[in-house]
Formats: structure tokens, C-alpha cells, sequence
């Protein structure tokens, strides 16, 4: 049967939010800041509390989701008919398959929304690479630390 390691899915749904900290801020958050035609003060949510709540909800929740993938993704079936898991779990295997995901579903979803919010190219490259490389690392955690 497949399992749930909660630990893990803590630290994948963590990611996020450490990446977008970094990617966001130091990183390239002039350029995205620049990319919307906003300054920095404009940017700050009027109720942290609730944005950064939600956030990690939302994360959490994406987190729960590929660890199912991730689980059904293992299941194969033995000479004698038999459903069970496979051992091919990695970091390097969860990530591709993280990347594949995202590169699939994510990517699209943001052009798309991009598109008519009328965002610029840059918005869009910017924020779909940002969930492929967060889709990426998540499905890694979640297939190594099983």
C-alpha cells in the first residue's frame, strides 16, 4: 500500500515559500516588480496574515497532490497480475516527473491567465519558470523521502 510521509510533504509544501522568498526578493524581484509595472510598496498584501496563510495552505495543499502522483506514478503490476509499488524512487526520478507536471499543467494555466490579465512576456516567463523549478524540487523531496 502506499504511504503518506508527512514530514515530507511539510518540507515540500515549505518550498514555495522559500523559493518564492528568494526568487521574488533578492533573486529577481526587480525585474518581476518591473515586469508589472509596480514598486515594491504596492506589492506588500494588506493582511499578511491571511495572504502568507493562504499561501502555505495553497502550498500544502499542491504538496498532497503530487505525493499522490507521485504514489500512483510507482504502481506496477508483476508477472503474476499483481498490483504493487515499485522501488524507482529518487530525487532525480520525482524531479522529472515534477518538471513534466508542471511543464504540462502549470505552464500552461499561467499563459493562458496571463494572456488575458494582459500580462507581460516577461511576467509570464518569470512566474512559470518559478512553479516548474517549485514543482520540481517538491516531487524530488516527495519521491526521495518516501
Amino acid at each position: 500500500m502506499p504511504t503518506t510521509n508527512i514530514a515530507a510533504v511539510i518540507v515540500a509544501a515549505l518550498i514555495p515559500c522559500i523559493i518564492g522568498g528568494l526568487y521574488y526578493g533578492p533573486l529577481l524581484g526587480k525585474p518581476w516588480l518591473a515586469s508589472l509595472g509596480k514598486a515594491e510598496d504596492e506589492m506588500k498584501p494588506d493582511n499578511p496574515f491571511l495572504a502568507y496563510g493562504l499561501a502555505i495552505l495553497m502550498a500544502a495543499l499542491i504538496a498532497m497532490s503530487l505525493n499522490m502522483v507521485i504514489q500512483l506514478v510507482h504502481k506496477d503490476i508483476n508477472e503474476e497480475g499483481q498490483l504493487f509499488f515499485n522501488t524507482s524512487r529518487t530525487f532525480k526520478h520525482g524531479a522529472l516527473h515534477g518538471a513534466l507536471i508542471a511543464i504540462s499543467f502549470i505552464v500552461p494555466v499561467i499563459v493562458s491567465h496571463g494572456i488575458f490579465q494582459k500580462l507581460s512576456a516577461k511576467n509570464i516567463l518569470l512566474n512559470a519558470v518559478y512553479w516548474v523549478i517549485c514543482f520540481t524540487l517538491m516531487t524530488g523531496i516527495l519521491d526521495a523521502w518516501h
